[in-house]
């Protein structure tokens, strides 16, 4: 089940544990995909607060939201870019974007193959996305205190497992969020110390929000070709017998 796009808005721009969970995802997104100048970036489900790095460089910026969650026009102050849409039916055209991101867009969708066959297809050849979900083995998917309390956490294998059968390679993962997700003072006050150790040991502390980057793969083309061998296919070049001079 969808958040409600108002919860959404409300943890990640009105509360300090919020803007915190933001500024960590998008500083791992940022070290993927430091620009995207002259690109398509589209985002999908509550991608907005990783998007606005991208708006000044990239060739288009889309924000689809699902209509479950509802929308909200987004960026403040600027010409809207965010897109109410069909959950499994997006308004963009086949092979169109470049870039894609997806947070509280497949975890909480009771279709996610559709969504990812979606994904897929908007996503051109050479295209990369980005799926951002809650991490199983992480302290924030057992919280309903943030949006990753909520729907279908994921572990590395069963998110990478899930996207190579929609025909995406998963090309590099890592994880973040090592912070508590709690709003008391003192954690706010040592969330970067955390999310800084987080990165040396995580094998041994999960962090709470699992990434995944992928390409899409592209099928060989099974198009028609030469239907019928041809014979000795050099022959022409070599003298007939009547043609040699006696």
């Amino acid at each position: 089940m969808h958040l409600d796009v108002q919860d959404l808005r409300n943890f990640y721009y009105r509360s300090t544990l919020g803007r915190a969970a933001q500024k960590a995802v998008r500083d791992e997104l940022l070290e993927l995909w430091p620009e995207a100048t002259g690109q398509t970036v589209v985002g999908f489900g509550f991608a907005v607060p990783l998007l606005r790095p991208y708006l000044a460089e990239a060739r288009r910026v889309v924000a689809l939201m699902p209509g479950p969650q509802g929308v909200m026009p987004w960026p403040a102050g600027m010409a809207n870019v965010s897109v109410l849409c069909e959950e499994t039916l997006w308004p963009i055209a086949t092979g169109h974007a470049d870039r894609l991101v997806i947070m509280h867009g497949l975890e909480t969708s009771e279709r996610p193959s559709d969504v990812l066959e979606e994904a897929s297809r908007v996503l051109g050849p050479g295209g990369r996305a980005v799926f951002i979900v809650p991490h199983r083995s992480g302290m924030w998917s057992r919280s309903d205190k943030t949006p990753f309390g909520f729907g279908r956490p994921y572990s590395t294998g069963q998110l990478e497992g899930l996207l190579k059968q929609h025909g995406f390679m998963p090309e590099r993962h890592r994880a973040t969020l090592y912070q508590p997700p709690s709003h008391k003072r003192f954690w706010r006050k040592t969330g970067a110390l955390l999310e800084s150790f987080g990165k040396t040991v995580s094998p041994v502390m999960a962090g709470g929000v699992l990434i995944v980057e992928a390409s899409k793969r592209v099928q060989a083309p099974n198009g028609p070709g030469v239907g019928t061998r041809v014979k000795r296919p050099l022959g022409v070049l070599a003298p007939s017998p009547e043609a040699v001079p006696a």
